[in-house]
């Protein structure tokens, strides 16, 4: 019987072979665990971030506006007749008294019988009364002109030497600047009624000499430049038909159109920016009055709106807009109010939660979310009364990838 063949044994291992081989095989599995751990684990997200800093703040209402004459006047014809062709042209400068605007041959067709005659006479009167009541305005707004002047050089006084706030000097300031405005107007005003009154004088002279061949001459009544030329050709016109526009083109205001719900906001002596008009730099003005009464509006989308006029003064000399005239656009930034030193934060870092407000901080180069106390904002910069302090980094328009506690990584930061 022959013996149980043996089986063969495994080759014997050396030995000598070095340890980190033995181990290989472990460290290939652990690299491809970590490979698959890194691939699966949540990225960072790239985020814009910017900082809470400390700095001026202006809240503005931002609309279009048009600049206006503020004083302009009407030539119309005080008599029926044959108008003869007006050769002149908008821009042309006028003299009061001196320059001719407009002849009308107006005949015989001037007489006046005994009830036109107690009509033109009634209008002398009405006419006289009308420039005594100018110029009683004038003197009340040369005085109240002299005022203002006296205490806005006060305040000034007092300003630098820190006895009054500056809030208080603006006051003053735009007192002086509503008087002069007020007082150009009253010079206006009696300019005009002092026009009126020799034209009604001149009727009723006319009138009562049976009417002269001569034919009626219009003069300019105020100094400026003509504005429109409303009829050009010769033709019968009927008493009371408009001719020409006059008056001052460097006199001008801007009329603004806000929202009602702006124009509540708005006060008188506030400060005005306006932008876009054509020159290099924008012009300053300053809120005269918020009109009492709006008016309906449709949008370029069709929505009705309700809208108000808020009429501006030019603060600054004429010579810095030389060019500009008479309803020119402009881009008007109305100032409702304003900090010199306010913590802000951009307005796309906060969102509303609920009741709250909040913002994600970056702490550890994580977003933690927190409630925040916002004041006013511009829609670029919001006021920050509670919650953060100066040189924190917020995120800015956080997407639905944000939220607390996750990982970021900012891409951009501004504000420093």
């Amino acid at each position: 019987m022959k013996p149980a063949a043996k089986s063969p044994s495994p080759p014997a291992v050396r030995s000598g072979a070095p340890a980190w081989r033995r181990r290989l095989p472990w460290f290939g599995a652990a690299a491809l665990v970590a490979l698959i751990v890194a691939g699966l684990w949540p990225a960072a997200a790239p985020v814009e971030v910017a900082a809470v800093r400390r700095g001026p703040l202006v809240v503005t209402v931002d609309e279009e506006g048009m600049t206006r004459v503020k004083n302009r006047y009407v030539i119309t014809a005080p008599v029926a007749g044959q108008l003869r062709r007006i050769d002149w042209k908008a821009g042309a400068e006028v003299v009061a008294g001196r320059t001719v605007l407009a002849v009308i041959e107006a005949g015989g067709a001037d007489f006046l019988d005994a009830r036109l005659q107690a009509q033109a006479e009634a209008r002398v009167k009405a006419a006289e009364a009308a420039r005594e009541a100018a110029l009683a305005q004038r003197a009340r707004a040369e005085s109240a002109a002299a005022l203002a002047a006296t205490e806005d050089s006060r305040a000034r006084g007092l300003r630098a030497s820190n006895v009054i706030s500056a809030q208080e000097a603006d006051l003053a300031r735009t007192r002086r600047e509503t008087s002069a405005a007020e007082l150009r107007a009253a010079e206006f005003a009696a300019q005009v009624a002092g026009f009126e009154l020799q034209q009604a004088q001149a009727l009723l002279s006319r009138g009562l000499a049976g009417g002269s061949g001569e034919p009626l001459v219009i003069t300019a009544p105020v100094s400026g430049r003509i504005l429109r030329v409303m009829q050009e050709s010769s033709r019968m016109v009927s008493a009371g038909f408009p001719l020409l526009e006059v008056g001052d083109p460097t006199d001008l205001e801007v009329r603004i159109e806000a929202l009602s719900r702006d124009g509540v906001v708005i006060r008188p002596g506030a400060r005005v920016m306006l932008e876009q008009w054509g020159g290099p730099e924008p012009l300053a003005a300053r809120v005269r009055l918020v009109e009492p009464s709006a008016f309906t509006k449709i949008s370029a989308l069709g929505v009705e709106e309700q809208r108000v006029y808020v009429i501006a003064d030019f603060t600054d000399p004429v010579e810095k807009r030389v060019t500009l005239g008479d309803s020119f656009r402009v881009e008007a930034r109305v100032v409702t109010w304003e900090s010199a030193s306010s913590l802000q934060a951009p307005a796309g870092a906060l969102f509303r939660q609920g009741a709250e407000w909040r913002t994600f901080v970056v702490e550890g180069g994580r977003a933690v979310s927190r409630v925040v106390k916002p004041g006013r904002s511009n829609g670029v910069q919001t006021e920050i009364n509670e919650g953060l302090r100066e040189g924190e980094r917020l995120v800015v328009y956080p997407g639905d990838r944000v939220r607390d506690g996750v990982r970021v990584r900012p891409l951009v930061i501004a504000g420093g």
